[in-house]
C-alpha cells in the first residue's frame, strides 16, 4: 500500500484514474495488469490511499499545515497537473513548495501539455522526476509503470543510504539570488545582512512580515491577495490595510539593508517591477525574481 498526493482540476481525469491508482499493485517486482488489478487488490485487501485536490490553494494549505502536524503521513508519490483553473504555472509553483517541504518525495506531472514549453519550464525550474502526456495509448498502464519505476528508484536510493543523510543547510533555506530565508529561524538575509526593524535597527524584523515574504516567494511568480494571505497566516482581522503596512515594512527593511551594503536601492528595484511588486487592484502583491545581470553597485 502506498499514498499518492494528486492535484488535478478536471473531474473526468479523476474519474478515469482514481480507482485504477487505488487498486494497482505497486509492490516491487509486480507487473501491472489493468484487467486483474481490482481482483488482486480485493484478495489482499490492501488499497492504496489517493489524496485528491482539485485546487492548487487547497493542496498548498495541506502541504504547509503538514509541517506542523506530527501525525501527517507524507505521500510516497505526488502527481500534479501543469495547467489548473486557467493558470499555466499552477503545477510548477506547487512543485517548488513540495520540493522544499517534502524534498524526498518524487513528483510526476500528468498533463495535456507534454512536449510544449510548459514541460521545458517545469524541468528547468523544479526537481520534477517525470512528465507524462495524458493523451496517449495505454495511459493507465504508462502511469502505473512510471510510478513503479520511481518507487523502485527511491527504494534503491534508501538501501544505498543516499537518503539517510541529515538535512543539509540547503534543505532548510530558501535562496533566490541575494535573498536567503532561513526556514528554521525565519530570519531573512539580503546581501548577507539580516533584515531588521526599519524603525529600530537594534530589533529584528517582526515575524509577520517575514512570513509574508516567505509565502510571496513560495507563490512566485503568482500574486497573493489579502484573503489568500490571511488564510496562509491564519490570523484574525487581517485586511488589506494591515497587508499593505507589512509590505511597506518589508520594503523599508530591504531598503536599509541595501543602503548598508552599498547596493542598488530596493525601492528602485521594486519600481522596475521586480522584488516586492503591487499587483492589480485586488489588494495583491507578488515576489518577482530580480535580474542582477548588468546591475552596478553604487551609492
Amino acid at each position: 500500500m502506498i499514498k499518492l498526493f494528486w492535484v488535478e482540476d478536471q473531474f473526468h481525469w479523476i474519474d478515469r484514474f482514481q480507482s485504477i491508482l487505488e487498486k494497482a499493485d505497486f509492490s516491487i517486482g509486480s507487473t501491472y495488469d489493468s484487467a486483474s488489478s481490482e481482483d488482486k487488490s480485493a484478495s489482499c485487501g490492501n488499497d492504496n490511499e489517493v489524496e485528491v485536490y482539485r485546487f492548487e490553494e487547497s493542496a498548498r494549505q495541506v502541504i504547509n499545515q503538514s509541517i506542523k502536524q506530527n501525525d501527517y503521513q507524507t505521500p510516497d508519490i505526488v502527481i500534479l497537473d501543469a495547467n489548473m483553473n486557467g493558470d499555466n504555472d499552477a503545477g510548477l509553483s506547487l512543485s517548488k513548495l513540495i520540493n522544499r517541504v517534502w524534498p524526498q518525495v518524487p513528483i510526476i506531472f500528468l498533463s495535456e501539455h507534454s512536449g510544449t514549453s510548459t514541460e521545458e519550464k517545469v524541468f528547468a525550474n523544479s526537481q520534477t522526476r517525470d512528465f507524462i502526456a495524458k493523451h496517449q495509448e495505454n495511459i493507465e498502464k504508462v502511469l502505473c509503470w512510471r510510478i513503479k519505476a520511481l518507487l523502485r528508484a527511491t527504494s534503491i536510493s534508501h538501501l544505498t543510504g543516499s537518503n539517510e543523510k541529515a538535512p543539509s543547510d540547503k534543505d532548510n533555506k530558501i535562496k533566490q539570488g541575494e535573498l536567503i530565508i532561513d526556514l528554521v529561524t525565519w530570519n531573512v538575509y539580503w546581501y548577507g545582512e539580516k533584515l531588521m526593524n526599519p524603525k529600530n535597527s537594534q530589533r529584528p524584523l517582526a515575524p509577520t512580515p517575514r512570513k509574508i515574504l516567505r509565502y510571496l516567494v513560495d507563490a512566485s511568480p503568482h500574486p497573493v491577495n489579502t484573503s489568500q494571505m490571511e488564510e496562509k497566516l491564519n490570523l484574525d482581522r487581517f485586511n488589506y490595510a494591515s497587508y499593505r503596512q507589512h509590505i511597506k515594512t518589508l520594503r523599508n527593511s530591504f531598503q536599509n539593508a541595501s543602503s548598508n551594503n552599498n547596493q542598488l536601492s530596493f525601492s528602485e528595484i521594486c519600481a522596475k517591477g521586480e522584488g516586492i511588486v503591487t499587483f492589480g487592484d485586488d489588494g495583491a502583491y507578488c515576489w518577482k525574481q530580480i535580474n542582477y545581470f548588468g546591475r552596478k553597485v553604487h551609492r
